[in-house]
């Protein structure tokens, strides 16, 4: 048995918060690492020992082998966890483990390298008689040698990074005339998130579900497989939904599609916890997609279904200890499904965002692997994931019934976040009924932004107002028994207020609402061009859940300050108001200065201008791309319009709000 007492996490997050969990459980010495942008991180609380690697981007701390190395050496780690992402499918990360004399807690290099290549694990797999989807996987990446590969292949084709995953690298496109900036794009991606720009084409399963096989395997020969995980639930081709058991496998189904996984596993020699990836059509046939040779982000809806601590199984493989339990073993008790939180906006095409967290709760009825405290800053250079959300129920109905009531009450504020729209998936009768669920489901239920957004109305902008008074600080600090008093009719005051309105839905007209409030005892009355709401209850300080009444109807609030924002939190959705004591007429003033302005909504660095001044636009056409949070982001015109000036180059770091492209006329963008 080899020895393992200290174990270096080589993560963040909440990833890393959840191996350390199970290591303290073990009496294990956990030491975590820690970047610049991640100083006073929770991840490296969560460590017994912690060592600063330094850097701010991933490519200069977490990406470092040599600067993992060295906090291994130097913090005498027998052991080394790379949890998932950064380098837990790198191969020479691995070997560079064990060349050093400690213990990788993954697959060994060998095992890594064959899967870490879509193209290579897809031969592989072939040899041992599981069907790959059909398209290129040759060496051969000039251009012109890839669409003639395209035209042989036929569209839809999926383009996809041949040496990554988690949607980097990765376009679908359904024309020919995509595909040049398509490929260009992938192989952009792909080289800036892997070190490698080559690609693979695949041609595109119709509607398929995507479905996924944990396998555990020990260094003695035994493979086992813990079931299946349902992942269809995706945008820009990421996961955001996952559960267990799929809706879509009967008996029979699971075993054929688990014992293919098993053969993969055998295939290479693996040892530890895998995932085997397959395309589920609508004829039952299944597809190999690739295999993860690491910790999935989705791992938790299999502990809950089996009962199982994956990490746990993956330390005691690691130190040599064969598996605990036999295939016959596996029973899956009930159903789990987990939602990814994470700081992006749905109605701007998910993209992420960055922020100060100001309140961070989450109900106890669930389990919530996070990294989030109050104050932490949401930065551009890491996965816009925060924490993951996970119920379990006797059946599915359950499990989705406790999950959608956990996102109501769980409350993220201070940076925008998916929150609201992961409820409106679960309650939506398609995936609640879970038959006609595919990779598709968002683009075909959720394709235009007004569908993912409760955009605020009557009872929202005067709950905001209401609060943005009532629940001032100025309000707060005197005394209850004075608050309110008058020896005459409370004095009507002032509110104004703006929402930070999604880009793709915001308006000027929409946006803005200003209006008077007589505030009384318990109750209050709220006028705005949109007529009179009577509020009845009293304000209770931030960061507190309380129920109040509007026009006779219960709703159930939370809400944050930071400086004049007032962040608000319904089950409907979450806002930003900007409180505003300004005039009319300065408000129009700033609606016209950014009129014909494109302003980037999201800190980045610009690695592509496309446009330059005295050029037209016409609808569509890609206007400049801001890489951020380790994914590409279009803008695109989605207006006609002459630029009259650009503010920004390649390399250029911008922020939420500094205008890019100036037009002559009004045009709007999406991204």
């Amino acid at each position: 048995m080899k020895t393992l007492n200290r174990l270096l996490i080589a993560n963040r997050g909440e990833i890393a918060v959840r191996i350390a969990r199970t290591a303290r459980r073990l009496g294990l010495t956990t030491i975590g690492v820690y970047s610049d942008a991640d100083r006073g991180s929770a991840h490296a609380a969560a460590c017994d020992t912690q060592v600063a690697i330094g850097g701010l981007t991933a490519a200069d701390s977490y990406l470092r082998i040599d600067k993992i190395i060295s906090a291994a050496k130097s913090s005498r780690a027998h052991a080394v966890h790379p949890g998932y992402g950064f380098l837990s499918e790198n191969s020479k990360f691995a070997e560079a483990v064990l060349a050093e004399g400690m213990i990788f807690v993954g697959p060994p290099p060998s095992a890594i390298y064959a899967m870490g290549d879509k193209a290579r694990a897809k031969r592989l797999v072939a040899s041992a008689g599981i069907a790959a989807i059909p398209g290129y996987d040759g060496d051969q990446q000039d251009e012109s040698h890839l669409l003639a590969e395209a035209e042989r292949i036929g569209m839809p084709l999926m383009v996809k990074a041949a040496a990554g995953g988690g949607g980097r690298g990765m376009r679908l496109v359904t024309t020919f005339a995509e595909l040049p900036d398509a490929l260009r794009s992938a192989v952009s991606e792909a080289t800036k998130a892997f070190g490698d720009g080559r690609v693979i084409l695949e041609r595109a399963v119709s509607a398929p579900r995507h479905i996924e096989i944990q396998v555990l395997a020990d260094a003695q020969g035994h493979v086992i497989h813990l079931g299946e995980r349902d992942c269809s639930i995706q945008r820009r081709h990421q996961k955001i939904v996952e559960e267990s058991p799929s809706p879509a496998l009967d008996p029979l189904l699971r075993e054929r599609m688990g014992a293919a996984a098993i053969a993969v596993a055998r295939t290479i020699g693996y040892v530890g916890a895998g995932t085997v990836e397959f395309l589920l059509d609508g004829a039952g046939d299944f597809f190999f997609m690739e295999m993860n040779a690491r910790l999935q982000v989705e791992h938790p809806v299999t502990e809950l279904v089996t009962g199982v601590d994956l990490v746990e199984l993956q330390l005691r493989v690691a130190r040599g200890e064969s598996l605990m339990l036999a295939q016959h073993d596996v029973r899956l008790q009930g159903h789990a499904i987990e939602v990814r939180l994470c700081a992006e906006e749905p109605a701007d095409d998910f993209l992420p965002r960055t922020g100060t967290v100001v309140d961070f709760s989450v109900v106890d009825t669930v389990r919530c692997d996070h990294a989030v405290y109050a104050g932490m800053a949401v930065t551009p250079y890491y996965d816009s994931m925060l924490a993951k959300v996970i119920s379990h129920g006797a059946t599915r109905e359950e499990a989705l019934d406790r999950l959608t009531h956990a996102l109501d009450r769980a409350s993220v504020l201070g940076v925008a976040t998916n929150r609201a729209f992961l409820a409106r998936i679960l309650r939506h009768p398609v995936f609640a009924e879970g038959g006609a669920v595919s990779t598709g489901f968002i683009d075909h239920h959720f394709g235009s932004a007004a569908t993912r957004v409760h955009i605020p109305d009557k009872t929202i902008w005067a709950l905001a107002a209401w609060l943005s008074v009532a629940g001032s600080a100025e309000i707060l600090c005197t005394p209850p028994s004075w608050r309110h008093w008058s020896n005459s009719a409370p004095w009507p005051t002032p509110w104004r207020l703006r929402w930070a309105a999604p880009q793709s839905l915001s308006h000027a007209d929409r946006d803005t609402r200003a209006g008077r409030i007589r505030l009384g005892d318990c109750e209050a009355l709220v006028t705005s061009v949109e007529g009179d709401a009577l509020i009845r209850g009293s304000a209770v300080p931030a960061g507190q859940y309380c129920c109040v009444e509007i026009d006779g109807a219960t709703t159930e609030y939370r809400y944050a300050w930071e400086g004049a924002e007032l962040w608000l939190h319904t089950s409907a959705g979450d806002y930003a108001f900007t409180c505003s004591r300004r005039s009319a007429s300065r408000v129009r003033d700033d609606i016209v200065s950014s009129a014909g302005e494109v302003r980037a909504t999201i800190n980045g660095r610009v690695i592509e201008v496309a446009v330059t001044a005295g050029t037209s636009v016409s609808i569509g056409q890609r206007i400049a791309v801001i890489e951020a949070m380790k994914m590409e982001h279009e803008v695109r015109a989605t207006q006609p319009g002459l630029i009259a000036a650009v503010g920004v180059k390649v390399g250029d770091q911008v922020a939420p709000g500094q205008w890019l492209i100036r037009l002559e006329g009004n045009i709007a963008c999406q991204k």
